[in-house]
């Protein structure tokens, strides 16, 4: 499989991904045991002011520098984490989107994948460092 770099090489790949540098300012409480939180909660979507995206922060309780992924594609799209310079940092994730999203602690979404259902967050991901992403289109 041939790996693509640059930003017009992304749009062709049908990925959209963007880094936003301030902080998320929207307080929760860390779980002892990764758990999703819906959207009438207060958690993790209220943290993204994305629809249909996947924001992937560097705290943990949707705070630090985020990543936001989405798909331009309607299959949906692999997203890696490693080419992004994001592997090993995501500590909580909020997913805006209907569908649910994947992470994987590989590259290129493969082995076993950790849902993150649609429209819910995860506060605290534990010892869980994905590599990969899956994002619905």
């Amino acid at each position: 499989m041939r790996r693509y770099t640059g930003t017009h090489a992304r749009a062709a790949a049908g990925i959209a991904v963007a880094i936003a540098t301030t902080a998320a300012a929207v307080p929760t409480a860390s779980a002892a045991v990764p758990a999703a939180s819906s959207v009438s909660s207060g958690g993790g979507p209220s943290a993204c002011s994305f629809t249909r995206t996947l924001c992937l922060f560097d705290g943990t309780g949707f705070t630090g520098q985020r990543l936001t992924v989405s798909s331009l594609v309607p299959g949906g799209t692999c997203v890696s984490l490693v080419d992004h310079g994001w592997a090993g940092r995501v500590r909580s994730v909020a997913n805006t989107h209907t569908s649910s999203a994947a992470m994987f602690m590989n590259d290129d979404c493969v082995g076993g994948p950790y849902q993150v259902p649609g429209r819910s967050g995860i506060a605290d991901l534990g010892g869980f460092s994905p590599a990969s992403v899956w994002v619905a289109g």
